[in-house]
């Protein structure tokens, strides 16, 4: 078996905040356990929200809690050429085909159906079309990608200190879901899936609300013919509302909690793991 090998990966798309630092740390925590690496990967695919002060800061934030990573530290961004011959690869097996739906159109033509996300569940509008000239993103044929790799699916899922456990997966749920964006080659799933395989990595260790998506990873990397991870989707910090940590709702950023003199060993603490 592979040394383990673990990742923190992070879009610089705004501030970290202690969502963030309970995932990184146990990360951290997890990897020492395991007797492992961790590395730190840069999520950069959004070439409007992420900018490069955000990467800074995200190795600011990191450091002064106390976590290093080996170098070089992957960014996304280079490599597109990456995503874009696996997106070739398989739009050549005729598994994706393109999209120019707009989400008001989307949403009237779902109807109440939805996806694992809550988002409206695409319902195939475009599939069967040519390649338009207009911007368009590209999905991913559900159907054909099942008749060609049959279920059943399924992953490993681990925690610290428990038995493993086989959890089944159900890529259909998520419809014809978007692989590549109108503006960038890639989307969260293929890039995720292509970037995990390419170093190695063993061990997923994410937030719940990432825990849907393994299932289409899942059917992505048996299309890819990759390894799949063992994977362990962790509970998520929420606020006094009940609701889940946010960027987009500006949770408190890590460096405010600095600027305050907050220390890494209080925050560290608050988050329940020892100190350093």
């Amino acid at each position: 078996m592979s040394p383990p090998r673990l990742r923190f990966a992070p879009s610089p798309n705004g501030r970290l905040h202690l969502g963030h630092a309970y995932s990184a740390l146990l990360n951290a925590e997890t990897a020492r356990a395991l007797h492992g690496t961790l590395l730190l990967r840069i999520e950069d695919i959004d070439p409007q929200r992420c900018r490069p002060e955000l990467t800074e800061a995200v190795f600011a934030d990191l450091a002064w809690l106390g976590l290093t990573f080996p170098e070089p530290v992957w960014r996304q961004s280079a490599r597109m050429s990456t995503y874009r011959t696996a997106l070739e690869a398989l739009r050549a097996r005729g598994l994706v085909y393109p999209c120019t739906c707009t989400r008001r159109e989307i949403q009237a033509a779902a109807g109440t159906a939805r996806d694992p996300d809550g988002a409206p569940l695409y319902p195939g509008t475009c599939r069967g079309r040519s390649v338009p000239d207009a911007p368009h993103a590209w999905r991913l044929d559900m159907a054909r990608a099942l008749a060609l790799c049959p279920g059943p699916f399924a992953y490993t899922a681990f925690a610290p200190g428990e038995p493993e456990t086989v959890r089944a997966a159900d890529p259909a749920r998520w419809g014809d879901a978007v692989i590549a964006r109108k503006d960038v080659p890639t989307s969260y799933h293929l890039a995720v899936v292509l970037d995990d395989a390419a170093q190695g990595i063993t061990h997923v260790v994410r937030g719940q609300d990432l825990e849907a998506a393994t299932d289409l990873h899942v059917l992505l990397q048996r299309l890819f013919g990759l390894p799949t991870p063992r994977y362990h989707h962790h509970g998520l910090i929420r606020d006094e509302a009940g609701d889940k940590l946010s960027k987009s709702l500006r949770s408190e950023a890590l460096a405010a909690l600095r600027e305050r003199g907050e220390s890494p060993e209080a925050v560290r603490a608050r988050l329940g793991f020892p100190a350093r």
